[in-house]
């Protein structure tokens, strides 16, 4: 536990440090409230379905906490090429313990990142309609960052260079957002693109936190949770099995 508690506060202390990081975080969320939220949300307004706003923002968000959640993978190939790895994994301890320590730490970063992305929605012009969901959405943000980071640290721990991480995490990452409907309904769409959407682990996350944030979902929020813990547990059983399994 002493050990969790290390890799978890050495997380976090790296995102204190990085105002630049927190800074660089917010840009990627502005862009699509500012361009896609006002942009599109006459047209999503004239065509029935309210404000545009208001429902792309819990996807904002969902999509800062997976952004943040799988990129963390980047901190484990970083401390593998300068040392800090090898020194940790040295200790008295288990690989399982460790890797539990940093896929703490780094969901409890994209956490934050998530709620700092929530205050600057507010200033768009989003609004929690029952703040007795909050925290529902919460638990959903908590387990979309460990989800994902597990995912980060599995790939991570294949790789050994920065660039093939984000070649292959932009070309899990950039789809899995696209396809999640968060930046559209998830009703009457074509046959395909729903069966593709439900097999998308982020669709619950996004739904789960729509629907505590809004009140407006498309799943039965025991179905986002359920399927949410699965994915969770088995990603973080595979991160454990390929971390184990590090030669430095």
């Amino acid at each position: 536990m002493n050990v969790i508690a290390a890799l978890w506060l050495r997380q976090l202390k790296r995102y204190a440090r990085s105002k630049a990081r927190v800074i660089g975080a917010l840009g990627q969320p502005l862009l699509f409230l500012l361009g896609l939220g006002f942009g599109l949300g006459p047209i999503f307004q004239k065509a029935g379905q309210g404000n545009y706003i208001q429902f792309l923002a819990p996807g904002i968000v969902a999509m800062t906490v997976l952004f943040t959640s799988v990129f963390s993978g980047i901190e484990l190939i970083w401390d593998r090429q300068f040392g800090f790895l090898k020194e940790t994994l040295v200790a008295p301890v288990s690989r399982l313990t460790i890797m539990l320590g940093r896929v703490l730490g780094g969901a409890t970063v994209a956490v934050l990142q998530g709620l700092v992305v929530i205050v600057v929605s507010y200033a768009a012009g989003f609004r929690i309609v029952d703040w007795t969901g909050v925290p529902l959405a919460l638990l959903f943000m908590a387990l979309m960052a460990i989800l994902f980071t597990s995912m980060g640290t599995a790939i991570a721990s294949m790789l050994t260079d920065f660039q093939g991480f984000q070649l292959i995490m932009n070309f899990l990452v950039m789809p899995l957002f696209f396809l999640s409907g968060a930046l559209f309904p998830l009703r009457d769409l074509p046959p395909a693109l729903n069966v593709v959407v439900r097999f998308n682990p982020l669709s619950y996350g996004v739904d789960g936190l729509r629907g505590a944030l809004t009140g407006v979902a498309f799943f039965n929020p025991a179905l986002d949770i359920t399927v949410l813990i699965a994915v969770a547990a088995l990603l973080l059983f595979l991160g454990g099995y390929l971390f184990s399994r590090i030669q430095l």
